[in-house]
Formats: structure tokens, sequence, C-alpha cells
């Protein structure tokens, strides 16, 4: 058995494209959907019913779109809204991205000690901390707002003087609490790990959640065998689709993946 519909993923904005990148390593044959809402972006310091609402109305148009599958890989909506969005994806399988996250960061830490860092919202629900103590209970969580990376990776300011002050500002007092293990708890920090990985220096491990997001999409679309069978270039064959700024995203996402790509098309999501 298999299924050579694509697979759907979801973020408010380029972030996102980090759990594409591997979803294409891990899987080449997959093509999926994307749909960056970067028209009402960054979700962070938004009202967890706002995010909700821009969550399920994005998810819905990818349902629409016939995907096999639907990944959340937003951090914020993930921790504000996974679940509502799972009970309107109902029979569809549907993961998000703080839960594979928090298993591999308690799997690596020996000290019991686990930083996140993440937006605004992310940090508010203390989703990663339920998520880690509910695998490891004696594990202690530190969580660290860290906004101002979401809008330097959507300027394409990656590696700044400003983005390393930045670093600098948010990580050297988790450095001071011990903590072993960090878990970039924003799919848009990945973009950033040499920055932050030279912040915080070689004995902390960088979690990247878009990696283990990855990981268990393939470990579940394994287990259900609806693995594409396509032989075909995944990556030529998926679609990006934005809410906003198309040509200055077809351009982002081209050289995102070293290659011209499909072209980014505009949609309407919602009430926008």
């Amino acid at each position: 058995m298999s299924d050579n519909r694509p697979i759907g993923i979801l973020d408010s904005g380029l972030g996102g494209l980090t759990v594409a990148r591997e979803i294409f390593r891990l899987m080449p044959h997959e093509k999926i959907i994307y749909l960056g809402d970067n028209a009402r972006a960054p979700y962070g310091h938004r009202s967890e019913d706002v995010i909700r609402k821009f969550g399920l109305q994005c998810a819905k148009h990818l349902i629409d779109q016939d995907i096999k599958m639907l990944i959340v890989a937003c951090n914020t909506i993930t921790s504000v809204a996974l679940e509502q969005i799972e009970e309107c994806v109902r029979d569809l399988p549907s993961i998000g991205v703080v839960l594979p996250g928090a298993r591999a960061a308690v799997l690596r830490t020996a000290e019991k000690k686990i930083g996140v860092i993440g937006t605004k919202a992310t940090i508010r629900t203390g989703a990663y901390t339920k998520a880690i103590q509910s695998i490891g209970g004696d594990i202690r969580v530190f969580e660290r707002e860290s906004p101002l990376f979401v809008p330097l990776v959507e300027e394409g300011l990656l590696d700044r003087d400003v983005t390393r002050s930045a670093a600098q500002h948010y990580l050297y007092e988790l450095l001071d609490l011990g903590v072993d293990c960090m878990i970039l708890g924003c799919s848009h920090y990945s973009l950033l790990m040499e920055v932050i990985q030279g912040t915080v220096g070689t004995r902390i491990q960088l979690l990247d959640s878009a990696l283990w997001t990855a990981k268990e999409a393939q470990d579940i679309l394994t287990a259900l065998k609806i693995l594409s069978v396509s032989k075909g270039d995944g990556k030529a064959e998926s679609r990006f689709l934005f809410t906003d700024k198309i040509d200055q995203m077809e351009r982002k996402v081209s050289q995102f993946f070293g290659s011209q790509l499909t072209s980014a098309e505009y949609v309407i999501i919602g009430d926008m």
C-alpha cells in the first residue's frame, strides 16, 4: 500500500521551510504543499484566540488540497492550537513540532537541565516544559522568550552583528543556569544554528525541532504504509503557497533549497 498525495506543511512564514528541507532529505520522493501565512506573521506576539483562529484557517486550507498528512511546523501554532487543529483534521495523521523536540532533548540531557528558546506565545504556554516533564518528570526546564530572532530571519539577517548581539542577550542567562541541551523552539531558529552555537559553545547540544519532526513524520508514514512509491523528485513537484509578497517568497524558497522550484502561489486565507 502507498499514497502519492502530498504532505501538508503549515507555518506562519518561512521557518517551516526547515521542516520541508528535512522531509526532502529523509524522503526525497515525497512532495509537499507548503503554506506560509506571511501576510499575518509573526504570530508570536498575538493572543491565543487569534493564533487558534489563524491556525485553523490555514489547516483547513491545506486539508482542502487533498493532503495525506498535516505537519504543523510552527512552534507557536503547535503550542497554542494543535489540539483544535487535530480535532479539525480528524482521520488525517497530524503532528506538531513540540513533542518530537521534547523527546529528543530528554534522551540527550545528562545534567537534566534543558533550555528552551521560542516566541512569546510558545514560552507563555509552557508547552515544552509540559511535554518534557510528561516524559521525564525529574528534568528541570528553563524557557526564554527570544522574539527578535523571527524578524531577523525573515529579513535575511542570519550572520550580522545585530543577530549575534540578540543571541548573547537571550542566551547568556541560560548558560548561567547550567543547561546542557537547548531546544530551538521555533522553526525559524534553525536558520540561526551557527550563530546560536557560536554563542553558547560546543558544550551545549542544540536540538533542532525541524529535524526531529521530519523523523517522526517518516516513522508515521512508514507505520501507516503510506509512503510515496513515486520515483520522481518530490522537491520539484511540490507547491509553495504564501499569503503575501509572492516574488520575494519565491526568491527565498529558491535560495533556501539551492534550486529553482515551482513558482510560489498567492492564496487568500480566511477573512484576511
